[in-house]
């Protein structure tokens, strides 16, 4: 699975106080912390990752291999490899998912669609919440 590769390293950051109005597209890694009007994809070509913290709000399509959310997106999600919801995640659109990890009280309002292949079963995980 994807946790077992290295991870890309985080290259971009959109910071706390920022907005962003427009379209971005990113290699490898970013985290986000600001507020981001638009599409964010990552490029095609290597592994990427994607983290929108609980501070972050997103309103847009959201495109990458591995995407972390513990804040606000509302469009739809697109996570080729895996999908970690934390549990100030809050998402307002359609997610479609090769693997979803979902922790207690993230909420999605909209329809989970798993990226199968032919004979595959969608890898789903709850994660606990030891507090």
């Amino acid at each position: 699975m994807f946790n077992k590769k290295k991870q890309p390293l985080i290259k971009s950051v959109i910071a706390e106080g920022s907005e962003i109005t427009g379209n971005i597209r990113f290699t490898d890694g970013m985290h986000v912390d600001g507020v981001i009007i638009g599409n964010i994809r990552a490029a095609d070509e290597a592994a990427s990752i994607l983290v929108i913290s609980e501070i972050a709000s997103i309103t847009g399509e959201v495109i990458a291999d591995h995407i972390i959310i513990n804040g606000s997106v509302k469009g739809p999600i697109y996570a080729r490899k895996m999908l970690e919801l934390q549990p100030k995640a809050r998402i307002e659109g359609d997610v479609e998912y090769a693997a979803l990890e979902m922790h207690q009280g993230a909420l999605i309002t909209g329809q989970l669609r798993p990226i199968l292949g032919e004979g595959e079963k969608p890898t789903l995980k709850l994660a606990a919440n030891n507090q």
